[in-house]
Order: structure tokens, then C-alpha cells, then sequence
């Protein structure tokens, strides 16, 4: 993700912010964009794959930031209940976080060796998820699709390394 996409975020956010007649402010958990969670922000714009809270706390470190890891685990849950960061389980039960550039929600594909997250189409999944809300009855209906497997290079490097 690029920096310029996280910043039309923080742009966003900060009229937000700023316009005192949006009812709902209080109820958004990034109406509030301060520097510290805007670092976090673009720090995970900048990640291509799915990252964990402490890895990119890490990152934040290593570039001199003083971000508070509980400032980063907050920033990244905020980010995911507005529909601004994906979320899956590594193998240990880890939450890893993804931008999501749109607040469209997406699946994906990740390899199970290296990390590697791919967007995958999920137009039948979606509409299969909306049919069974349909005909149940229930309404406000979320799913959680998570699909791993091992990517090529990983594969590769397996059939070669034996």
C-alpha cells in the first residue's frame, strides 16, 4: 500500500475530526486520529502482506518512533471494527492485520510457509454468505473465510532443499 493512500485515510479522518455536526463521532474508534495513530497507520499502508501487532510495533522501532505497542494493538483493532484492516489467525492463533484500502471486505489466500497473502475473488462466497442470511432469517449476518496453502516459491524451495 502506498503512503499516499494512507494519507487520503488520515485526510479523511481528520475532517472527520473536525466537523463537529457528525452525530456518530463517538461511536467511531478513529474519530480521534492522533499523531501516534496515524504513525501506525501508514506504517501498516506500507506492509504488502499481513503483519502482526508486534512485528509492526517492531518496524515502528526500528525507524526511531516512540509508538507504545498497546497504542499500535488499539490503532490496528480500531482500524479493523471501521473496515480499514483486515484480520486472520496465523497457525498459533496470532491476530495478523492487513490495510484494506477500501471498505470493501475481502478474503484471501496465504501461504502457510512464508506469509504470503494473496486477495482472492470471493463473489460466490459472498453471495452463498447472503443467500444463507436470507433464507435463515437472521439479519447482520459477518463470516470469517480464511483459505492457506503453500505458495510456488515455497514449494519450489522445498522440492529443492530435499
Amino acid at each position: 500500500m502506498t503512503s499516499e493512500k494512507a494519507s487520503s485515510f488520515v485526510r479523511a479522518a481528520r475532517r472527520r475530526e473536525t466537523n463537529a455536526a457528525t452525530p456518530d463521532q463517538g461511536a467511531d474508534p478513529l474519530h480521534r486520529l492522533t499523531p501516534q495513530r496515524a504513525e501506525v497507520l501508514r506504517a501498516l499502508a506500507g506492509c504488502e502482506d499481513f503483519v502482526s501487532a508486534q512485528l509492526l510495533h517492531a518496524g515502528l522501532l526500528a525507524t526511531g518512533s516512540r509508538v507504545g505497542l498497546s497504542t499500535v494493538y488499539r490503532t490496528l483493532t480500531a482500524l479493523a471494527a471501521v473496515g480499514r484492516a483486515d484480520v486472520v489467525r496465523d497457525t498459533n492463533g496470532e491476530r495478523l492485520f492487513r490495510y484494506r484500502p477500501g471498505t470493501d471486505h475481502r478474503h484471501y489466500l496465504i501461504c502457510r510457509r512464508c506469509g504470503l497473502s494473496q486477495p482472492v475473488d470471493s463473489t460466490v462466497v459472498e453471495a452463498w454468505a447472503d443467500r444463507i442470511a436470507e433464507t435463515s432469517g437472521f439479519a447482520d449476518v459477518h463470516h470469517t473465510v480464511e483459505l492457506t496453502g503453500t505458495c510456488t516459491a515455497c514449494r519450489t524451495a522445498a522440492g529443492t532443499a530435499g
